[in-house]
């Protein structure tokens, strides 16, 4: 085995290396040895969250981290699946560049399909090509059970809107918001999360209606939140208080205070 502390730092080869002295019997490290496409698999999100995150601050220098920590993924994955006899991380590569060729023949193609373009139903053509031979799916069938939750319902109801099944206008969906959020107050205990799901799943209507990305969305209200709250304990720290000798009241009009602030920036 090639030791990555006498290889190039900046070479893939190396932190291909990395990955497998980690896992490597005896000598690697115990808590990698002890993982499984299961366990790592929320850490791939986590990892692809966090170079979003780091975009939306425009953090360049996050950003060269976040994106070394997301690359390490799927080399993390490629070992395990080598280990088996699965497949291996060249195999990775293949795979995704013949499918980018594949997909551009107005890039990669001859000169008649150059000049051609890119058409209108392009890309739905040449997936459905793609798909030919394999098992017929339901029209959902394709949206990954993985996905994030707002994201999924977004990738479900634009799957079904395809085929006719959508309001045809928003104002049909803020209709149907009131209504879930009147079965979410009537619903008994037992049923509230069920009812809030239905909530959940018509306001990401709402956002797909608008061209709205609902994941992004909250991640800026969440920002939002943080950036105010933090606010609120900075005035606090000031009359010599912290938040749990506060209340209500004064942390509210702080909040106030701090949505003012940005108003006037």
């Amino acid at each position: 085995m090639q030791d990555p502390t006498k290889m190039n730092p900046r070479d893939i080869a190396t932190l291909r290396a990395v990955m497998a002295a980690l896992r490597a019997p005896v000598t690697g490290c115990p808590w990698d040895l002890q993982q499984s496409f299961t366990t790592i698999a929320p850490y791939t999100i986590e990892e692809a969250y966090e170079v979003a995150d780091a975009i939306e601050r425009n953090d360049m220098a996050s950003l060269v981290d976040e994106l070394g920590d997301l690359l390490f993924q799927p080399v993390y994955h490629a070992q395990m699946a080598a280990e088996v006899g699965a497949f291996t991380f060249d195999d990775v590569i293949e795979a995704v560049v013949t499918k980018m060729i594949r997909r551009h023949p107005h890039v990669f193609g001859d000169a008649e399909a150059r000049a051609a373009g890119v058409s209108k139903g392009f890309w739905e053509a040449n997936k459905a090509k793609e798909r030919a031979g394999a098992p017929k799916q339901g029209v959902l069938d394709s949206v990954p059970l993985g996905l994030p939750g707002l994201t999924r319902a977004v990738k479900l109801q634009a799957k079904a809107a395809k085929v006719g099944f959508d309001w045809p206008s928003v104002d049909n969906v803020y209709d149907k918001i009131a209504e879930e959020i009147a079965e979410l107050r009537a619903a008994p205990v037992d049923q509230k999360a069920a009812e809030f799901g239905d909530v959940l799943f018509a306001l990401a209507n709402v956002a797909r209606h608008l061209g709205i990305d609902p994941e992004a969305a909250l991640r800026t209200t969440n920002q939002k939140f943080t950036r105010r709250f933090a606010h609120i304990e900075a005035e606090l720290t000031k009359r010599g208080k912290e938040p749990k000798d506060s209340n209500l009241e004064e942390m509210d009009a702080l909040w106030n205070q701090a949505k003012e602030f940005e108003r006037a920036l």
